[in-house]
């Protein structure tokens, strides 16, 4: 163990290069891991019911941006230094804030999950193809077998259509009820008006909403739709204005840190006001639960606000040293402590790390 120690101390650049060279190979291997990842997601050929072609997947593209935004800082800061890795750092995130937007759109102006990495999907119907009412509008059967669209479900078959079970204990009576009608009307009618022809099965397929655009959300969603879409967009905007600020005041300046809260604050407040004027308007602006478990997540990225300078160095960092101080006599727990603390100083330094982005 001294010999190492020793080699250490005397080969510092060479340890730093090494260090610094292992963090765009993680990233590297980050970029293979997400498009495998993709791979093995994707649906495979001729698998699914509903032909949703997306022309380019946008998680996987803000995935891999991620990842290479890592090796750019890493390389930035080695070949111009801390001071101006700030001006590629601001490139990328430009890529990524465009990236996002065009997912944004590509969804819908539906909340973008973990940043665009993760598809906000919504759960399917399936609709049988000769049920339409007058007006043209399908009769639609959700999973819980109850029809839509203002129309009453038939009792032709097997709670109301065939081809349809229900899973309510309701409507598994009222199928076989029906079916048992059927079978005595098949008895008592002659045998000359029976046809043994096959009865067809109806065609089912998947009913897939248009996407809305900004004009149908602009019209049918009102001031609440509105202020969903602001507040998605300066979400969306916080890391490349957070980056300019630096680049323009510096890392050990309030200014870039105070306003990048304040953006965020400012996003989650517009999200919830639009959800009290939806209730309030009785406009339908209803959040998933997936999008409810996204707004905790942003919730939850705060925390990262005390590794960022210049909190991390005025007050993070006087505090964990004070700890590493009353920790460091107790064998064990002292030793873990300070190995701690070199992991938080070092990350710390990283701005991919504690972006939140």
């Amino acid at each position: 163990m001294e010999a190492y120690k020793l080699w250490v101390r005397k080969n510092r650049d060479l340890v730093r290069s090494l260090e610094n060279l292992a963090n765009p190979v993680y990233a590297l291997l980050g970029i293979v891991s997400s498009v495998n990842q993709h791979i093995i997601d994707a649906p495979a050929e001729g698998h699914s019911l509903a032909s949703k072609e997306q022309t380019i997947p946008w998680g996987l593209v803000v995935s891999v941006l991620k990842d290479v935004e890592a090796v750019v800082e890493v390389a930035a800061q080695h070949f111009v230094g801390d001071d101006r890795k700030w001006s590629f750092l601001a490139v990328t995130e430009a890529v990524k804030a465009g990236v996002r937007l065009a997912a944004f759109r590509e969804s819908g102006y539906k909340m973008l999950l973990q940043g665009g990495e993760v598809v906000n999907e919504e759960e399917e119907v399936t609709v049988l193809e000769e049920n339409f009412g007058a007006n043209g509008v399908p009769v639609i059967y959700p999973m819980n077998g109850h029809s839509q669209n203002g129309h009453k479900v038939a009792s032709n078959g097997l709670d109301g259509k065939n081809g349809f079970v229900s899973k309510s204990l309701e409507g598994r009576a009222v199928a076989a009820l029906n079916k048992f009608g059927q079978n005595a009307k098949m008895m008592s009618d002659p045998m000359w008006t029976r046809r043994l022809q096959p009865t067809p099965e109806p065609a089912v397929m998947v009913v897939e909403k248009p996407k809305p655009t900004l004009a149908s959300i602009w019209s049918a969603k009102g001031a609440s739709g509105r202020l969903f879409l602001l507040g998605e967009v300066v979400h969306i905007f916080r890391p490349l204005v957070y980056v300019l600020l630096i680049r323009k005041f510096g890392i050990k300046s309030w200014t870039p840190w105070l306003v990048s809260l304040a953006v965020e604050l400012t996003s989650l407040g517009i999200h919830s006001h639009a959800t009290d004027l939806s209730h309030r308007g009785g406009k339908v602006l209803q959040l998933s639960s997936a999008e409810r478990d996204e707004l905790k997540r942003r919730k939850m990225m705060w925390a990262l606000y005390v590794m960022r300078d210049p909190f991390f160095a005025n007050y993070t960092k006087r505090h964990l040293q004070k700890a590493e101080e009353v920790l460091n006599p107790v064998p064990l727990i002292g030793f873990l402590t300070s190995k701690l603390m070199e992991l938080l100083e070092g990350v710390q330094t990283r701005y991919t790390y504690t972006s939140g982005s």
